[in-house]
């Protein structure tokens, strides 16, 4: 599917270029990807493919079959674009169906949210389609959005304020709770080196522990029925509040997607 498709990206920064890194890695020949950025900066990706990068936005759009908007949300309004024919894909923060369709003029639209982790295959993106997207520009889609990871088609538009909280910033959150056991480490006395690889390496194993055992839910009942010392801590972390203060976290974080 890839093999057969276009791919232009309008945007090289974090999350662009990670996008095109993955999509080459995911099976995406390097003639078929096209890279604009308005400084016209050459972007470097591993592996040495030539793909064509340019700062016209219309040769890019003439030679695309699919456009992936992937711009800082500001940037949008200064965009000078027609692209009415292609398949549009955004993973801009904060820019709606609608906004799509007035930034870009096309009638077929996929509002996405994914992450950096795109570059490794290891990217989560949720999208929701307009309207006039068809069941091919559906394939399409999630050929795109599964050579650089998971993928699910979500229905509701809504959810993707709550995507871009929740698994758009990587590592994000689960960076700050690891930055939090570092912390403690330290002021127990362990050296700082010692305590972040220590950390790095428990949550480099516990994902892949929750990517193919138990639901999390289940992992930690079973902590807690075990009764160890685990459990004294999870059953402290559940009786100080932590559920409420990370879910309000996650809410300004989705606030903030709403509004920016």
């Amino acid at each position: 599917m890839l093999s057969e498709i276009t791919v232009g990206v309008i945007g090289t920064g974090q999350l662009g270029r990670a996008m095109a890194q993955g999509l080459l890695m995911g099976g995406l020949p390097g003639s078929n990807l096209w890279l604009a950025n308005r400084s016209g900066a050459p972007v470097t990706l591993e592996g040495g493919a030539a793909v064509t990068q340019t700062t016209d936005l219309a040769a890019l759009g003439a030679a695309c079959d699919v456009v992936v908007l992937a711009v800082p949300p500001a940037v949008v309004p200064s965009l000078s674009l027609e692209l009415r024919d292609r398949l549009v894909l955004s993973v801009v923060a904060g820019l709606t169906l609608d906004g799509m369709r007035h930034a870009t003029g096309a009638h077929r639209v996929i509002r996405a949210m994914s992450n950096p982790a795109a570059e490794r295959r290891l990217a989560y993106t949720p999208w929701v389609a307009g309207g006039a997207v068809t069941a091919e520009d559906r394939a399409t889609a999630t050929a795109i959005f599964g050579a650089i990871g998971v993928t699910d088609e979500i229905t509701d538009e809504a959810h993707i304020d709550d995507f871009t909280a929740l698994t758009g910033p990587v590592p994000g959150f689960v960076a700050y709770f690891a930055d939090s056991m570092i912390r403690h480490a330290t002021a127990q006395g362990i050296p700082e080196e010692i305590a972040t690889r220590a950390i790095r390496q428990l949550f480099l194993a516990s994902g892949q522990m929750l990517k193919e055992g138990a639901t999390p839910a289940g992992q930690v009942q079973e902590m807690v029925d075990y009764a160890g010392t685990t459990a004294a801590g999870l059953t402290h972390l559940r009786r100080g509040g932590f559920d409420a203060a990370l879910s309000e976290a996650l809410l300004a974080a989705t606030e903030k997607a709403r509004t920016i």
